[in-house]
């Protein structure tokens, strides 16, 4: 006998998805060409046109921000340094607090990226790959080693310090440093996005379920969020299709 179910409307939410990541995809490259023309300009002393920094290039320097939060957070004043990115930080946290991993899933271009490499993988190979339980609990522990890292500096860290670190040589250009790690790619860089990439043809999001620290903060505060995806027991007809399309490889047809 079927078990009887209701029949739900047409879901468009991958839609919106998609389109929400294409766009935030497109908004980063545009940062990043307006940044690159930015130091460009600077580099042939204003032979190159003229260019303004892009605030919000400082969204990619997250342990940055985290020092200027702490500073924030005990002085009331917010540095002068990459000020920006306090407040994208701050916004991604609500956003992780309230909507969980919505960021990682909606507007992160590293995911989105990473989302459409596991295509890619899935029509060469027919299918990603799970790893076996076995591994795939170490290795996901690894992106929380590298988070509590971060967070262990930055918390030994006094005011002064982050001050000084942040006003110095390095810290005053450590947008640029960014920038300049891409345009000079040593071997061991290009070793290891390679390995990134082909790993992420074959296990769907690679770098964000085992590697990313930033995921591995905003994953932990989710936690604490007062909303909650469940399965609809009526609509659902035990297909486990759900469970199957999972990126994150849950059993959501067991919730």
């Amino acid at each position: 006998m079927k078990k009887p179910f209701l029949r739900a409307g047409p879901d468009r939410t991958q839609a919106v998805r998609r389109w929400f990541q294409l766009a935030f995809l497109a908004l980063n490259i545009w940062i990043g060409v307006g940044f690159y023309l930015w130091v460009r300009y600077y580099e042939t002393a204003g032979q190159s046109g003229i260019a303004q920094r892009p605030p919000g290039v400082e969204g990619w320097l997250p342990i940055a921000s985290l020092m200027n939060l702490k500073v924030w957070f005990y002085t009331g004043g917010l540095p002068s340094i990459h000020p920006a990115g306090v407040f994208l930080l701050i916004a991604f946290l609500l956003i992780s607090w309230v909507l969980r991993k919505s960021f990682c899933s909606w507007l992160c271009p590293v995911g989105t990226f990473s989302q459409y490499l596991a295509t890619l993988g899935r029509r060469l190979f027919r299918k990603n790959f799970v790893l076996p339980r076995w591994l795939d609990i170490p290795l996901r522990s690894l992106k929380y080693i590298l988070m509590a890292l971060f967070l262990y500096v930055i918390a030994a860290m006094s005011v002064n310090q982050i001050l000084a670190f942040l006003g110095g040589p390095y810290g005053v250009v450590s947008d640029v440093k960014m920038l300049n790690f891409f345009r000079t790619l040593t071997l061991s860089g290009v070793a290891v996005l390679a390995f990134l990439i082909a790993a992420s043809l074959f296990v769907q999001n690679f770098w964000c379920r085992y590697l990313c620290p930033y995921g591995g903060l905003l994953g932990l505060l989710a936690l604490a969020s007062p909303l909650k995806i469940k399965r609809d027991a009526a609509l659902c007809i035990d297909c486990g299709k759900c469970a199957r399309a999972c990126p994150s490889a849950l059993k959501v047809d067991h919730w």
